[in-house]
């Protein structure tokens, strides 16, 4: 069953109406409602197309966590082959909040690594909601530095709410775990191409997406912190989230035209969990293209184009 936001009411009316139109066509024989049908959908689009061409902050926030939006299992089933994980840090433990491992795209062999949120409440609880512990950001590091000696290319996709919180991750040492992630990125002499697919939340984001190239999905967010938690510190009343959302720019619009990210990949309307397939495709390609620019350069070169992106973060505002 399809999932509606609150501010999707319109349109989940509209589909309950045609639902039962099709009910009705089909115990009764001889009833034609298809013209009825036909006008109820094209109304039912106009709305969707209406509603998500003028999303505000707080409803993309919405969108980007929605539960039936594509999540890293589905990019890695549509978009590489011979995916082959890697578990464990060689430390402590295996975290499925993060998987990564190599695999083929588009013939060309590369590491891959994202969170996964999971899609069932059995998922959800085995990958931690896609909240990683310090064992998962030093498995990321592991991978690419593998990568890096083999001279393989690094794509991170993500959607974390933020690294995991709990006691147990602050003291098997979460902040240094995070730190040596970020730095193991932008250390890299092969390129790396992140994509924000979801929510890209904290430190616990930013530790895969030290990348050459940032991408983000139009309807996905990428913060230093939650609204929520932004509006608990600010005004101490999660209320404020809405507030939040919209003073603290995190769409990938905003982020655009600040500099953090390079590029939005572009969703149908109604969002990446109503076009899943498209969505996916279209990511594909922008990979694709992303890391085409990088052939021919050195290690060196590599590097140092990384460095001037974030460091150029900020520079003219």
């Amino acid at each position: 069953m399809r999932t509606y936001l609150d501010f999707e009411k319109p349109v989940a009316e509209l589909d309950a109406k045609i639902e039962e139109f099709r009910t009705l066509a089909a115990s009764s024989e001889g009833v034609a409602i298809a013209e009825d049908v036909a006008r109820l959908e094209a109304k039912s689009e106009l709305a969707l197309s209406e509603i998500y061409e003028n999303l505000t902050p707080w409803q993309k926030t919405q969108v980007a966590r929605h539960p039936q939006r594509p999540h890293f299992s589905d990019y890695i089933a549509k978009l590489f082959e011979e995916f082959t994980p890697l578990a464990g840090d060689r430390k402590f433990g295996d975290d499925q909040a993060i998987i990564g491992g190599f695999a083929r795209f588009e013939g060309q062999s590369v590491c891959v690594i994202g969170h996964e949120k999971g899609s069932t409440t059995e998922a959800r609880i085995q990958h931690n909601f896609g909240m990683a512990r310090p064992e998962g950001y030093r498995k990321a590091v592991r991978l690419m530095e593998l990568a890096d000696r083999f001279e393989v290319p690094v794509v991170t996709l993500v959607d974390t709410a933020g690294a995991y919180p709990g006691i147990d991750a602050e003291e098997r040492g979460q902040a240094e775990a995070i730190a040596r992630s970020t730095d193991a990125g932008l250390a890299l002499g092969v390129p790396n191409v992140s994509v924000i697919i979801g929510e890209g939340g904290s430190g616990g984001a930013i530790a895969i997406a030290t990348a050459n190239k940032v991408l983000m999905l139009e309807h996905s967010i990428y913060s230093v912190i939650s609204p929520e938690g932004a509006a608990s510190i600010l005004w101490r009343d999660t209320t404020k989230a809405q507030e939040a959302a919209t003073n603290m720019k995190i769409t990938a619009q905003d982020l655009l035209r600040l500099g953090v990210v390079d590029e939005i990949i572009p969703e149908a309307a109604g969002g990446a969990h109503r076009h899943p397939e498209a969505t996916i495709s279209a990511t594909g390609k922008a990979i694709q293209t992303a890391l085409a620019g990088f052939n021919g350069l050195s290690r060196d070169q590599i590097r140092s184009l990384r460095a001037e992106k974030f460091l150029a973060i900020g520079r003219n505002l």
